[in-house]
């Protein structure tokens, strides 16, 4: 018995993030290795002929440990897009980003002219309360200047156990000086969620990513909004724009919030009984009140579970591009002794009305195009996953490019506009409010 991770990986953004579960997984029995056969060793031991070649003969003595590591990465990386090998470091950089919670500042950061700016403080943490502010400029880190590193480089020394104390020197517009602080580190949790009421009564919800916090954020934001607002809550919007995925079970359970019964999603991989079902479990904790979900082509992985599954049983209408069409599913094996762990595609997604998106993506019931600047143009489209090298093949036609453009100010957003105005009865469509009763047997 091994303990694997599967994964939803959304290709849009390059972020790889995992549900743990506990299942078996037999990578090789006895017969498949019998079958495996005389060819299959043979081109192990070609491998072998040209990895000690390579030692022997190479301009430059290479590290043995880094050709493995490649080759291994090259195997995987030529099945689809979405197998690698992440490293020790790989492995536990997932893991952080899985449980949206590590030892830190509290501080959104970028890289501008080979020094780290602050593009904001988090609420009520270490870099908030000792007065950190946006467009500080971050020089020295525990007195060693951060020019010449990478931003991940420095994020990672910011980054460290909670209670530990740490040295910012920042430089700041309108003091002549540096202003020097020191911070003590804590465990800082990355809103996954976010929401605020619209006017007085449409309930506004943004999932940025499913991790191991959005659960519990979903439940808190639906309590919120509810209490604020009461009878005047007409609706909610469930915005999930450029949210690259997450947790399964995160998004079984954003599912589960909105249904009261009835298939979310099923996996099914290369054998015929490698299907698992997950179920809604009864209670709707918005009441029936009625909802929009937000999608366009950043939208992948997770996010389609939960597009598709509130689409199919005529829960929510789904407003505005087509999604990234990521349907696959990863297991994350860990390898033990430090040696990291192997992302491998093991099965394909379904929603509950047996529909595969992937290569495909999710289809709005109504498409909403937002007004993209002149000089945006040529990058408001994610090409999907259907663009992607080595990708797997759909069932059916495949679908490329999507719309994935967001204006940055709420009053230019169209698609948003479109939900509120839906919501409350401004503008009308037959799909909104959709009919239960037409959707998917339960």
């Amino acid at each position: 018995m091994r303990k694997t991770s599967l994964i939803l990986l959304g290709a849009a953004a390059g972020a790889a993030l995992t549900l743990m579960a506990t299942q078996p997984r037999i990578v090789l029995d006895g017969s498949s290795a019998r079958a495996a056969g005389a060819d299959t060793y043979r081109q192990l031991s070609l491998f072998s002929d040209v990895f000690e070649r390579v030692r022997a003969d190479y301009v430059e003595k290479p590290d043995d440990g880094k050709l493995v590591e490649t080759a291994i990465n090259g195997m995987l990386t030529g099945l689809d897009p979405h197998s690698s090998y992440m490293d020790a470091k790989s492995f536990r950089d997932m893991q952080v980003q899985t449980r949206g919670e590590f030892g830190g500042l509290g501080i959104e950061v970028t890289m501008e002219d080979g020094v780290i700016k602050v593009v904001a403080p988090i609420d009520d943490t270490p870099a908030a309360k000792a007065g950190v502010q946006a467009n500080d400029f971050i020089t020295h880190i525990d007195d060693e200047p951060v020019q010449g590193l990478t931003l991940n480089q420095a994020v990672e020394k910011m980054r460290g156990p909670a209670n530990t104390k740490i040295k910012l020197r920042i430089v700041r517009k309108g003091q002549d000086k540096p202003v020097e602080l020191t911070l003590t580190r804590d465990v800082i949790k990355v809103l996954s969620v976010r929401s605020h009421s619209e006017g007085d009564d449409v309930g506004y919800i943004r999932v940025t990513q499913f991790t191991e916090q959005t659960n519990e954020g979903l439940k808190k934001a639906i309590a919120d909004l509810t209490a604020q607002d009461g009878d005047k809550l007409k609706g909610f919007i469930l915005d999930l724009r450029n949210n690259p995925g997450g947790l399964l079970d995160q998004a079984i359970a954003v599912c589960d919030a909105f249904l009261e019964k009835g298939e979310i999603v099923s996996t099914r991989g290369r054998n015929a009984d490698e299907i698992q079902r997950f179920n809604a479990k009864p209670g709707d904790l918005t009441k029936g009140k009625p909802v929009i979900v937000l999608i366009n082509g950043g939208s992948a992985s997770a996010s389609e579970i939960v597009a598709g599954a509130l689409q199919d049983h005529k829960r929510a209408t789904v407003l505005g591009t087509r999604s990234f069409g990521k349907g696959s599913v990863q297991t994350i094996i860990p390898l033990g002794g430090g040696n990291g762990a192997l992302r491998l595609t093991t099965a394909r997604y379904f929603t509950p009305s047996g529909h595969s998106i992937q290569a495909k993506g999710i289809v709005p019931d109504i498409e909403v195009l937002q007004d993209v600047p002149d000089d945006l143009k040529t990058r408001a489209d994610s090409k999907g996953e259907a663009s992607l090298r080595g990708h797997l093949a759909a069932e059916g036609q495949e679908q490329t490019g999507s719309q994935a453009y967001v204006p940055p100010d709420a009053k230019d957003d169209k698609v948003l506009h479109a939900a509120l105005d839906l919501i409350r009865g401004t503008q009308q469509n037959a799909a909104y409010p959709p009919d239960p009763k037409l959707g998917v047997p339960n």
